[in-house]
C-alpha cells in the first residue's frame, strides 16, 4: 500500500481506501455484519486504512456495521470519514438537515453507531450553497472540534464543479475535499482541483469505478434492477456510458492489466487527489482495488513513507 497526506489535515491515508455506501442497502445487496468484516479485514490485510462513511447510508446502517466492526478493534488503525446532513427516510428518499443543533445531533448519533468517540473527517454532506454558508453551522461543528469529536472538517461537494464551496474552504476550517472524479467524468480538472492544489486541501475522489461502469464487469446492453441505484440513471445514459467503456477498455487499458485496477489508478495520478474510495461488496474486490497500487509508479506531491502511516 501507499500513503498520502490528506492536505492541511496532516492525515496519512491510504491511496486506496473503502467507500461504504453500499453497506446501506442501495446497490443491490443487503449486507450481514459477517461480509462487513470480512470486506474490512480484508483491507486492514492490505495495509487500507481509510473508510468513508455517511449517515444517510441507510439510517446510520452502513456506520453501524462498521462501529460493530471497529469495536472489536484498533480504534487508531483506522481513519474514519463521515458525513452529515441528511436524515434518511427510505431507500433513495432523503431531506436536508443543515441547522448547527441538528448537525450535534447527528454527529452524536454517528458516534454512536460508529462507536468511537470521534471521527477522524467530518463532511459537509452534498448540500446547497446556502446551507454551506451559514456561520452557525460551522461555529457549531468549530465547537465540536474543540470538544474533541472531530478530528479535521471536511466538505463534500454535491456538484463536481462546486468552485463555491471549495474556494471557500479555508475560510470555514474545512480542510479536505471529496468530490465525483473518474475517467467518465473529468470536470474537477478545470476548477475544483487547481483551488484545492492553491489551498493544500486534500482531495478523495469518490465515484472512481463511475458507479461500477468501469469496473470492467458490465457490458453494452446491461439493465440494472430496481433496488440497485443505478437503475434511476437515464436509460440513455447509461448505454452511452457503457459504449465509451467499452471504447476505453479496447484503447486504452494496457493488456492484461483489470479495468477496475487501471481506472483507480488513473484517478490517482493527478498531482490534487490524495485517495480513491471505490465500494466493494466482496474481499475479492477490495484486492482488486488495492491492486492499483501496483500500477501507481510516478511520484507524488503528497507522498509518505510506507513507515510514516
Amino acid at each position: 500500500m501507499k500513503y498520502r497526506r490528506l492536505g492541511k489535515t496532516e492525515l496519512n491515508v491510504s491511496v486506496v481506501g473503502i467507500g461504504t455506501w453500499q453497506f446501506g442497502g442501495e446497490w443491490g445487496m443487503d449486507f450481514a455484519q459477517g461480509e462487513v468484516d470480512a470486506i474490512l479485514d480484508k483491507g486492514a490485510e492490505l495495509g487500507i486504512n481509510l473508510i468513508d462513511t455517511a449517515e444517510c447510508y441507510g439510517d446510520h446502517l452502513s456506520e453501524a456495521f462498521i462501529g460493530n466492526y471497529i469495536g472489536r478493534r484498533r480504534r487508531g488503525d483506522w481513519i474514519i470519514a463521515t458525513k452529515f446532513g441528511h436524515h434518511f427516510h427510505e431507500r433513495f428518499k432523503r431531506t436536508d438537515v443543515f441547522s448547527g443543533e441538528d448537525v450535534v445531533r447527528q454527529l452524536d448519533a454517528s458516534l454512536k453507531a460508529l462507536q468511537t468517540d470521534y471521527v477522524d473527517l467530518y463532511q459537509f454532506h452534498s448540500g446547497p450553497d446556502a446551507a454551506f454558508d451559514s456561520d452557525e453551522l460551522w461555529t457549531a461543528l468549530d465547537k465540536q472540534v474543540q470538544a474533541g469529536k472531530i478530528r479535521h472538517l471536511g466538505t463534500s461537494i454535491g456538484s463536481n464543479d462546486n468552485l463555491h464551496q471549495t474556494a471557500a474552504s479555508s475560510k470555514v476550517g474545512s480542510q479536505a475535499i471529496q468530490v465525483v472524479y473518474n475517467r467518465l467524468d473529468r470536470k474537477p480538472e478545470e476548477r475544483v482541483f487547481p483551488s484545492c492544489l492553491e489551498q493544500d486541501l486534500g482531495v478523495l475522489a469518490r465515484v472512481p469505478l463511475a458507479s461500477g461502469f468501469l469496473s470492467g464487469k458490465y457490458k453494452p446492453g446491461t439493465e440494472f434492477g430496481e433496488t440497485d441505484v443505478r437503475h434511476r440513471q437515464d436509460a440513455g445514459q447509461v448505454r452511452q456510458r457503457l459504449e465509451e467503456v467499452r471504447r476505453i477498455a479496447e484503447e486504452e487499458v494496457p493488456e492484461g492489466v483489470g479495468m477496475a485496477a487501471w481506472a483507480l489508478a488513473w484517478c490517482l495520478r493527478h498531482p490534487a487527489v490524495t485517495s480513491v474510495i471505490p465500494g466493494c461488496k466482496n474481499p475479492e474486490q477490495v484486492q482488486g482495488n488495492a491492486d492499483a497500487v501496483k500500477l501507481v509508479t510516478e511520484p507524488h506531491p503528497q507522498d509518505v513513507p510506507v513507515d510514516g502511516r
